[in-house]
């Protein structure tokens, strides 16, 4: 009588053992795709695919992309908070709302600058890491102003938030890694009062109450001899 060979055991099947190692598995995969997808191709469903589970699963550790994202470059869930709140309460004072909440993260607590300014410098030497940078933050600035501009108008959303993400990256770039001299010496507060009239303006079309239009019609241009 032939001895009866043993067959493998077949692959399990359904989710994966442990709540811990699944949620490593997801990071390791969505690492993986935006690496090589960047930001904005990567969608939640390639990234359950890639970790073998369902997409149900990877909303139950990660609630979005966003934070799925800023789960894989290690930036605490206190900075994508400080970001949203910015965008709660009237529109009259969101621009200073929303420059004090990125000076705040980008300057303030080790825990939640380092990662982000590891993000930045990575993004100054690769191209992709600038993308993903770039599209993870017009994200966040997205997202936030999508109850205070007419969303019929896609395109307009789009750039107002792009404009807004260069401005505010750009600020934190030349202080933090250019070093440029006046913007160093400058306090948060001199960087707020100027900075804030022109991210409200760009974000929601509002001049804030503390700018008259009137300064802004009859101000003399370059070479007008008044």
């Amino acid at each position: 009588m032939t001895a009866r060979t043993s067959e493998p055991p077949s692959p399990r099947r359904g989710r994966r053992p442990g709540t811990g190692s699944t949620r490593q598995t997801v990071l390791e995969a969505a690492r993986v795709r935006f690496a090589s997808d960047g930001f904005a191709a990567t969608t939640i469903r390639r990234v359950a695919a890639d970790a073998g589970v369902d997409a149900s699963q990877v909303m139950q550790f990660f609630r979005s992309k966003d934070e799925l994202f800023a789960a894989v470059m290690a930036v605490p869930r206190s900075a994508l908070r400080r970001f949203d709140t910015a965008f709660e309460g009237p529109d009259e004072h969101l621009g200073e709302r929303v420059v004090r909440a990125y000076l705040s993260a980008w300057e303030g607590s080790a825990e939640e600058s380092e990662p982000l300014m590891a993000m930045l410098r990575g993004a100054i030497v690769h191209d992709q890491a600038s993308t993903q940078l770039r599209d993870f933050i017009q994200s966040r600035l997205l997202h936030g102003t999508e109850n205070r501009i007419d969303q019929t108008d896609h395109d307009d959303a789009m750039l107002r938030a792009g404009l807004a993400s260069a401005m505010l990256v750009g600020i934190i770039t030349s202080r933090r890694i250019i070093g440029v001299p006046v913007l160093l010496a400058a306090d948060t507060e001199q960087l707020v009062a100027v900075v804030a009239p022109a991210i409200q303006q760009v974000l929601v079309g509002q001049v804030p109450s503390g700018l008259r239009s009137a300064d802004v019609s009859t101000s003399p241009g370059p070479g007008s001899g008044r």
